[in-house]
């Protein structure tokens, strides 16, 4: 420790304080000469640092006002005594001083710290250093001692110190937490008691290795370790959760937070690690969203249930009442009614594959003013007699990009919630308006629904979208209406939202982008006359119900059918070499093999033959390799048309 004093040479030579040159008689600690004055001015002028001269034996021969500040003594009560009483009992008993200017002559300097004695017997920590001082011919004349109280350093790093005991002593307690420090590569430099447990190394297995090695081996291909240190030093903190891998390769589920170190200068030292072992809070999770999700699954089965019901008591009594007889007139109309009620189930499912994404949206330009005048008269039906519904759609509405089906169910959910807001009856407005720029960018339209009432409150208009969420009785509704909307809505690439109140009413808007294309033209209806033909079909169904049903009314239309009750035994009837014009086979079937696997084997055996395809799942995956699919449940005039045009184009 330098404080600006050199003492060294011959007794009459340059001495040198903070570069003040003097010529000092060492004898008596006097400055002589030219230089004494300012000399001494210096010396005086230093109260931070006690400097004085001692003679060859150690006995004090010079005093300034810094070693009285802080030692106590004046100068008459110090000169001539010797400077071992400035030490504690037990250094002078342990010879302390005497090793000091020992060493000093020796080494040529002596520099300690320990503790020394006030004369009011007090002690303080001083820095000290001796140096010897020789004249010219060499020979030991004195020392030249320097001393400073530095107490309240030494306090403050003692506090510091313990302070770093008693974290690191922390740190070493916690168990719940792996904590521990990286180096700027991302090698462990400490290991506390809390990643042993979790991660099960031992300190000394781990530090010096780069903690990438806790993390998976598809997070190690996919760069993971390297981004999160990439973060943490770009952001000052990286904070995830993940898989990581024990010593003993089994896999915890770890929440993980990484800090990046800096020095006073802002130069990034390494990281502090976090880690928290959430395993048995993840699968307390799962367990919690498995009990919602099958809370939810019984909301939906009540609801579904309730609905299917009265669609199959309706149809269960269309045919009873057919089975009765009848005139055709009366017939007819029952007939009509209960295809009602399965295009009312059908629509019901899609709602339902829909939310579960097993249907995928057809998405096509659709004429919305025409869509909408079609739709107001499914929508009186769905509510009473006393509700009022008018159309408001003012003339040059847009096209919109959306599916036709979806937007109708969409609209059918949301007239059934209106109809069960009013049960005194009210007034119900479907309407549309063009909308430029929705969200800065795109044209779309805003087709709304509005009633008249009792509104609801905004903790209910807050879920309201929710799936299985319903403020309805039980069996009163499945709770997926108001969230298929919203689903439809953005599968659309739009928007959707709720502006109501208690006592004002409720409007639902759904946004629908602008089409870039016109509308389709009309397609032909399923309700046209069914085309006939003699064709041999081979239609592969493995419902015992349905079966014959296809194929009573594929004979009724003049065609030679053969059913087979699995893909494999339909292939076995095409590899024994008999021949038909097209195979119609349901997709899900039992077996190894399946529609689509019959179908690319026909293919492969017989190209040329006509292949149709059905399911009551989502038709996306066989139409993408290129079949004609059709999705149950389906017109027989529109198997047969499919039928017809398949057969044609062979």
């Amino acid at each position: 420790m330098a404080y600006g004093l050199d003492i060294g040479g011959p007794v009459s030579g340059y001495r040198m304080i903070e570069g003040l040159p003097l010529e000092t008689d060492i004898a008596t600690g006097e400055a002589q000469g030219g230089d004494s004055r300012r000399f001494q001015l210096l010396v005086d002028a230093i109260d931070d640092y006690a400097i004085y001269m001692l003679d060859a034996t150690g006995v004090v021969s010079s005093w300034n006002p810094g070693a009285r500040r802080f030692k106590g003594y004046e100068a008459s009560e110090i000169l001539g005594q010797h400077f071992s009483r400035f030490y504690t009992q037990e250094d002078r008993e342990a010879g302390v001083p005497q090793r000091a200017l020992a060493i000093a002559t020796s080494e040529g300097r002596f520099e300690a710290e320990g503790w020394r004695v006030r004369k009011d017997g007090t002690r303080f920590w001083a820095s000290v250093v001796i140096d010897p001082v020789r004249d010219e011919a060499g020979t030991l004349i004195g020392f030249a001692k320097v001393t400073r109280d530095i107490t309240e350093r030494r306090e403050a790093q003692q506090a510091l110190r313990e302070s770093e005991a008693r974290f690191r002593l922390l740190v070493q307690s916690v168990t719940d937490y792996a904590i521990y420090m990286l180096d700027p590569t991302g090698h462990v430099t400490n290991w506390n008691a809390g990643a042993e447990r979790i991660k099960g190394y031992r300190s000394e297995e781990i530090v010096g290795e780069h903690f990438s090695r806790f993390y998976t081996e598809e997070d190690l291909a996919a760069g993971l370790p390297a981004r999160a240190l990439a973060i943490a030093e770009a952001e000052g903190r990286y904070e995830k959760e993940g898989w990581r891998v024990r010593k003993d390769g089994t896999r915890f589920w770890a929440h993980v937070i990484i800090d990046a170190i800096r020095d006073d200068t802002g130069k990034l030292v390494g990281f502090a690690k976090i880690t928290r072992d959430n395993t048995e809070r993840r699968e307390l999770e799962e367990r919690l969203r498995h009990a919602q999700k099958m809370e939810a699954i019984g909301q939906l089965t009540g609801g579904m249930a309730h609905d299917f019901n009265n669609l199959l008591q309706a149809i269960s009594g269309c045919l009873q009442m057919i089975g009765r007889g009848g005139d055709k007139r009366r017939n007819a109309r029952l007939v009509e009614a209960g295809m009602q009620a399965v295009d009312r189930g059908t629509k019901l499912i899609q709602q339902l594959m829909t939310f579960s994404r097993q249907r995928q949206m057809d998405v096509e330009p659709v004429d919305l003013r025409n869509a909408l005048l079609s739709c107001i008269g499914l929508i009186k039906q769905v509510v009473r007699s006393d509700i009022e519904v008018t159309l408001a759609l003012p003339s040059g509405v847009w096209p919109v990009q959306t599916d036709p089906v979806q937007l109708e169910v969409a609209l059918l959910n949301l007239a059934a919630n209106a109809r069960d807001a009013m049960p005194a009856g009210g007034r119900l407005v479907l309407g549309a308006e063009n909308v430029s720029g929705w969200d800065g960018r795109t044209d779309a339209v805003r087709v709304y629904l509005s009633d008249t009432g009792g509104g609801m409150p905004p903790e209910v208009v807050a879920r309201a979208f929710d799936p299985f969420f319903t403020t309805k009785a039980t069996g009163k509704g499945t709770g997926l209406g108001l969230s298929q909307v919203y689903g439809f809505a953005h599968q659309s690439g739009g928007a959707a939202w709720i502006d109501s109140a208690v006592g004002t009413g409720t409007t639902v808007s759904l946004i629908l982008p602008r089409a870039a294309d016109a509308p389709k033209g009309s397609q032909v209806s399923p309700q046209a006359s069914a085309p006939r033909g003699t064709a041999r079909i081979l239609v592969a169904e493995d419902d015992p119900i349905l079966a014959p049903i296809i194929g009573s009314a594929l004979e009724d239309l003049g065609y030679n059918v053969t059913h087979v009750p699995s893909g494999q035994e339909a292939l076995d009837l095409i590899l024994a070499g008999r021949d038909f014009d097209l195979l119609f086979s349901d997709i899900v079937m039992p077996g190894a093999m399946n529609g689509l696997d019959l179908a690319r084997e026909v293919k492969r055996l017989r190209p040329s033959l006509p292949v149709i395809l059905s399911t009551g799942y989502s038709e996306e995956p066989a139409a993408q390799h290129g079949y004609q699919v059709l999705a149950k449940p389906y017109r027989i005039e529109e198997l047969a048309l499919a039928i017809g045009n398949a057969l044609e184009a062979a």
